[in-house]
C-alpha cells in the first residue's frame, strides 16, 4: 500500500541542522529525505517527488538558487522553503524573482518553521487541487518570427514545424525566463542539466549551434542567441 504521507525533500550541507530538521519533521508524520550538497538535491528531487523542498542558498557544488531555478523550469507548483543564514533583503527579492514560497532566515525558530510547512503544504494541495499556477506559465512563445510550444514540444522556424527534446525545451525555457540576462556557460549547465558528468561547457554550445540553426534567419548572424565573449550566452529581442 502506498504511502500517504508528505513528502519533504531537505536540500542542506549543515548536517547537524539537517538532522535536527529531518527528526522533526518525522515526528510530525512526515516522510523525510536529506541531501548534503546541490548536485544530490536535485537528484533525490527527481527521485524521491517530494511534496516540499526545504532548501539552503549556500550549497557546494549547486547553489540554492540554481536548484531553486531548475526545479522551476520543470515545477512551477512545488512549495519551496528556503532556509538560509543570508538574511540579506537583495537574497529575498531574488528567491521571489525566482520562485520560491516561503523565505526563513538563519538562526531560526522550530515551531516557525514548523508551521510554515503545514502552511505552505496545505497550499501547495489547494494549488493542484485548483489549477493554481504559482509562476506565470510559458506554455507557449513568440519571437520574431518564431512560435514555440512547450506542451507539445514544437515550434514554428524557418525551418517550419520542428520537434523539440525535452533538454532543448527546458534550455529555451531558461533563456526565457533569464531574457536580457546574461548567462554563464556554467549557470546554463548547473540550471539546465545540473552538472551532470556527462555534460560539458561544449555542451552549451552545441545546443546554441542548434538553436540558431532553428531560430535565427542568418545563423552566422544571431540577434536572438548572442555569443558574449569570455562570458556566455544572452538571449535577448524585443517584446511583440
Amino acid at each position: 500500500m502506498e504511502s500517504t504521507k508528505k513528502r519533504i525533500l531537505i536540500i542542506e550541507d549543515d548536517l547537524h541542522i539537517a538532522e535536527g530538521i529531518q527528526l522533526n519533521l518525522t515526528l510530525q508524520g512526515y516522510e523525510v529525505e536529506v541531501a548534503p550538497d546541490g548536485v544530490a538535491g536535485l537528484n533525490k528531487w527527481k527521485a524521491f517527488g517530494p511534496d516540499l523542498v526545504i532548501l539552503d542558498i549556500m550549497l557546494p557544488g549547486i547553489d540554492g538558487f540554481s536548484i531553486l531555478q531548475g526545479i522551476r523550469l520543470e515545477d512551477e507548483r512545488l512549495p519551496i522553503l528556503i532556509l538560509s543564514a543570508k538574511g540579506d533583503p537583495d537574497d529575498r527579492i531574488k528567491g521571489l524573482a525566482y520562485g520560491v514560497d516561503d523565505y526563513l532566515a538563519k538562526p531560526f525558530n522550530l515551531e516557525e518553521l514548523l508551521l510554515r510547512v503545514e502552511r505552505l503544504l496545505k497550499r501547495g494541495a489547494w494549488n493542484q487541487e485548483n489549477g493554481v499556477p504559482v509562476l506565470p506559465s510559458f506554455d507557449t512563445y513568440d519571437f520574431g518570427d518564431n512560435h514555440i510550444d512547450f506542451k507539445t514540444h514544437t515550434a514554428r522556424c524557418r525551418l517550419g514545424e520542428i520537434s523539440l527534446t525535452e533538454q532543448e525545451s527546458k534550455v529555451l525555457k531558461l533563456f526565457i525566463a533569464n531574457r536580457g540576462k546574461p548567462l554563464s556557460r556554467d549557470k546554463l549547465l548547473q540550471i539546465g542539466w545540473g552538472y551532470s558528468r556527462k555534460t560539458t561547457t561544449r555542451t552549451v554550445d552545441n545546443f546554441i549551434v542548434r538553436f540558431r540553426k532553428y531560430f535565427e534567419q542568418d545563423p552566422r548572424s544571431p540577434i536572438y542567441f548572442k555569443s558574449l565573449r569570455s562570458i556566455g550566452y544572452l538571449f535577448d529581442h524585443e517584446p511583440e
